[in-house]
């Protein structure tokens, strides 16, 4: 899998490719991340990339061009399945979208600053507009962080024991039970007793039915799905 990530500020996400999942997996060469300055593809002398918008309104909004030449420089030495923009009004991120793009080859994110992009991009480059959540953040590095790590850990060797991420939260539209580990007893605080029994069938059913109920509790939304 390739996943390339057009950004103002690339380097806020140095860091982030290079720690935890996500390194071992580039180390593995399961995924291949690539971040690009935009500002290496503008025609303005001063590396500008963004402009006041017409009719007036307040902020400042990323030009057509750089993005286009970026975009247009990576589609003509590969297919790509995907053309994300990160965006506060686009499709709620979600595990099963997750899923989804974790099954893709090669995904082009790019990230939104300032007022937005000039909506001609979004009209013709885009192909997929995606929200981390209902807020704003300043850039979409952040989003674009938040995608890749969800896409990354689902790719086959990523993580050690693969069952995880199988039974992580939102897989089935639930919430994980409650987990535990050593001691049993820490302060008089215990371990539920069915988790030391040894029942695989009994544990299961427990673990089934902590998640209904903490769904039900937390996220009563997700259960309509």
């Amino acid at each position: 899998m390739r996943i390339d990530i057009i950004s103002v500020l690339p380097e806020m996400l140095d860091s982030f490719i290079n720690l935890s999942i996500v390194a071992r997996a580039r180390k593995k060469g399961l995924v291949e991340i690539y971040v690009h300055n935009l500002r290496d593809y503008t025609e303005d002398k001063h590396r500008r990339v963004d402009d006041y918008p017409y009719g007036g309104f307040a902020g400042m909004v990323m030009q057509c061009q750089p993005i286009d030449a970026c975009i247009s420089k990576l589609c003509r030495e590969r297919h790509y399945d995907e053309i994300i923009f990160t965006t506060p009004d686009g499709e709620q991120f979600d595990q099963p979208m997750a899923n989804e793009l974790s099954l893709k080859e090669n995904i082009i994110i790019l990230c939104g600053h300032y007022k937005g992009v000039d909506y001609r991009i979004r009209e013709h480059l885009i192909t997929r507009e995606i929200s981390i959540g209902d807020y704003v953040l300043t850039g979409g590095e952040l989003a674009a962080a938040a995608i890749t790590d969800s896409v990354v850990r689902l790719l086959p060797g990523a993580i050690g024991d693969a069952e995880s991420a199988l039974s992580d939260s939102f897989q089935d539209h639930l919430l994980s039970a409650p987990v535990y580990t050593r001691p049993q007893d820490y302060k008089g605080w215990k371990v539920p007793d069915i988790l030391l029994s040894g029942n695989e069938a009994k544990i299961a059913e427990w673990e089934q039915q902590q998640s209904f109920e903490r769904t039900k509790r937390l996220r009563p939304d997700l259960l309509e799905k």
